[in-house]
């Protein structure tokens, strides 16, 4: 009997950890995504640029995952709301879609992380993560996902950066 795998669907999470002296300032981070969010432009900066290379090589020198940026973009969610569900995949474009969506929170307390998925014959599975201050969860574009803010004070901070995975 032998056994080939047809597809896998990984999920990727864990939190940043920096050498010193080149910690992520997220305080400045989040004034960059609130700033997004406000404006709808994207926006650049060292931090930004120490979060993204960080997610880059951690998946590659890890998993062996080669990534390539898509779009940057910052998302600040009031107490107790959820979003509808989000998909960052074109279904009208698959060429030009996303393979992998990056969510890291900044500021963020009780905040989780919903993503749908099929497993066969098992539809409509969910599995929840949360997504605390610092921490990372990078999954497949095409899966549909919620975000929802559970505490009843404090605004949560998300980054989300889409990328392309380089094949050989």
């Amino acid at each position: 009997m032998q056994k080939k795998v047809l597809s896998e669907q990984a999920i990727y999470y864990g939190y940043i950890t920096m050498p010193k002296d080149w910690e992520i300032n997220r305080a400045e981070l989040a004034i960059d995504v609130l700033k997004y969010d406000w404006s709808g432009k994207f926006f650049s900066s060292k931090t930004l640029d120490k979060v993204n290379t960080y997610i880059m090589d951690y998946a590659h020198a890890k998993f062996n995952v080669r990534l390539a940026n898509k779009k940057i973009e910052g998302f600040v969610y009031k107490p107790t709301e959820t979003t509808k569900p989000l998909l960052d995949i074109d279904l009208g474009n698959l060429n030009n879609s996303p393979d992998f969506t990056m969510l890291y929170a900044l500021g963020a307390k009780n905040c989780t992380v919903t993503i749908l998925y099929d497993d066969n014959t098992r539809k409509k599975q969910t599995w929840n993560i949360s997504l605390e201050d610092n921490n990372f969860i990078i999954f497949p574009s095409a899966n549909m996902y919620y975000i929802t803010n559970n505490q009843t004070k404090d605004l949560n901070y998300i980054l989300k950066i889409t990328y392309e995975e380089k094949r050989n």
